[in-house]
């Protein structure tokens, strides 16, 4: 194998079996309910095992003890700390790791070595997984294998990502999304309230005027995909009729909001 081959060896996923979970912090509670975090880890032996598959006899580790500091971890414990130096094929990564005593130190150190070549890397891609507890103390137990409950979480995640996917599909990419909206609610029967005819076929038509971007757009579009009618906004100084043509003050055509609600309108400040 070539370097390139022996890089994507070391970095390919691992299998789910090797993946395991452990509490991360204490407890919340959460609707009369308590529940941790989760995250993934996997055993320092896994990565023992991906190192000896991929390039046996050609990697080294050397470990360095680094002095103690003065801070605890969030339990309050006194912490220690290594330093890893893993050499892969005259390739060098270091990384530092702590833990409560020499052993979990050293180990933690040795896998954060082996994340810089790709190892295990998928784990940082992980959401977060909170799982229902029965309790609120450390030694909490789950209620749900925290595997289980995370690939649920995930199978429905991607559902909804693919029912997404399809609804944007089956919209046409050059359609404009049109939204029906009137100043008097959604449509009704036949037709709303202040809903004019289309001007060329007598059908209903769509109420743009809340959702159009361009102010010089219609106002209103046929419903028809086969017909063209249209109504445009009202030039300053004159109204739209019913027909879609512009009127002056007068022209017999009433306005497209009845009188009785023109004042409330106004008031309301209600684009048109």
């Amino acid at each position: 194998m070539d370097k390139m081959d022996i890089w994507s060896k070391l970095s390919a996923p691992l299998p789910s079996g090797v993946i395991s979970w452990r509490q991360d912090g204490k407890p919340v509670q959460r609707d009369g309910k308590f529940v941790a975090r989760f995250v993934a880890y996997i055993d320092a032996n896994t990565v023992r095992e991906r190192l000896d598959g991929v390039v046996p006899g050609e990697w080294d580790l050397t470990l360095e003890l680094l002095p103690t500091l003065a801070g605890q971890d969030e339990n309050g414990e006194q912490t220690c700390s290594f330093k890893a130096r893993l050499q892969i094929l005259g390739v060098i990564r270091e990384d530092v790791g702590t833990g409560r005593d020499y052993k979990s130190a050293a180990t933690d150190a040795f896998k954060r070595a082996a994340v810089r070549f790709g190892i295990a890397h998928e784990l940082y891609g992980f959401a977060q997984n909170w799982v229902q507890v029965d309790g609120d103390s450390r030694y909490a137990k789950p209620l749900e294998d925290p595997a289980v409950v995370y690939a649920r979480r995930r199978a429905r995640a991607e559902a909804r990502e693919r029912l997404e996917q399809e609804r944007a599909d089956e919209q046409p990419a050059n359609e404009e999304v049109q939204i029906e909206t009137t100043l008097a609610g959604p449509a009704d029967g036949p037709f709303a309230l202040d809903e004019p005819s289309c001007p060329k076929c007598g059908g209903r038509m769509w109420d743009n005027r809340l959702s159009k971007r361009n102010p010089k757009a219609p106002d209103y579009k046929c419903r028809n995909r086969s017909c063209d009618g249209v109504i445009w906004p009202p030039t300053p100084g004159q109204r739209a009729s019913a027909n879609g043509k512009s009127a002056g003050h007068e022209s017999d055509a009433g306005p497209l909001v009845p009188e009785s609600d023109a004042a409330a309108a106004q008031s309301d400040q209600i684009p048109f």
